[in-house]
């Protein structure tokens, strides 16, 4: 079967929706143009409104268009990815005075905001309690819930994990922590971070990540899992990052030993 032949026999709507890939890719569509509206798709390739519907439906879970109510579908603009690199808790990165997010935000010309969602005492999960060597029976970690923007646009949320018996009546209970955010509280407790391991995956969002972070159909997140060692390396922090996949990049430089 040759190649064309393998194409008209794909239903319709994959047809319709592999001819405006194409035109998107080769820039017939640019960023930010609207597409034709069901009728005119369902005109143009002698199909029925619904078929052309289901095309425009399966663009939108390829994260290429996106719906704006009452105006049209339109191309999605390219967006510049927030890259977060083995080096962002670096000293000469904390000499700024600014976290990682806030200091990739000033990079690109973005005002950053993070909206503590809440501070809470709480039973950590088994994952959690591994990595931060605690017990998964008890209330024995602080969860600090945060959610990262760039410009009111919505990039990632983030869950800190820190020991209870360590956060209390600290200011790593307020959503203020201090000068140089929490690592300057945990430092100040002990922890001077020394090695940091990140186990890193992809996969769909929740209905709650959706939400929060704004996603279009089809676009997954990026979990990271991070664990903070500090000079004796032991584990004194853990975060969950959800990270946006379309707008988030992860770049890490690592000697070969």
């Amino acid at each position: 079967m040759t190649r064309s032949e393998a194409f008209s026999q794909q239903p319709a709507s994959r047809r319709i929706a592999q001819a405006l890939r194409t035109a998107i890719e080769r820039g017939e569509l640019s960023a930010g143009a609207k597409l034709p509206s069901e009728r005119a798709l369902a005109e143009e390739y002698g199909a029925a409104r619904n078929t052309a519907r289901e095309a425009i439906r399966l663009l939108a879970e390829q994260g290429l268009v996106t719906a704006k109510h009452g105006r049209g579908v339109f191309v999605r603009e390219p967006q510049r990815l927030f890259r977060f690199g083995s080096d962002r808790y670096s000293l000469k990165n904390r000499e700024t005075g600014l976290t990682p997010f806030r200091l990739e935000a000033k990079r690109q010309g973005k005002t950053a905001r993070i909206d503590v969602l809440g501070i809470t005492r709480e039973v950590p999960s088994p994952d959690i309690a591994e990595r931060l060597k605690i017990r998964d029976d008890q209330e024995t970690v602080v969860h600090r819930k945060n959610h990262y923007f760039a410009d009111d646009e919505p990039v990632q949320i983030v869950s800190t994990y820190l020991r209870w018996d360590e956060a209390q009546g600290t200011l790593l209970m307020q959503p203020k922590a201090g000068p140089h955010g929490i690592y300057g509280r945990l430092e100040e407790l002990g922890h001077v971070m020394t090695r940091v391991r990140d186990e890193i995956s992809a996969r769909m969002p929740t209905p709650e990540e959706a939400r929060l972070l704004g996603l279009p159909p089809g676009v997954p997140v990026l979990e990271v899992l991070h664990t903070s060692l500090d000079q004796d390396l032991e584990p004194f922090e853990v975060s969950r990052y959800v990270h946006r996949a379309d707008r988030t990049g992860l770049l890490y430089e690592l000697p070969v030993e």
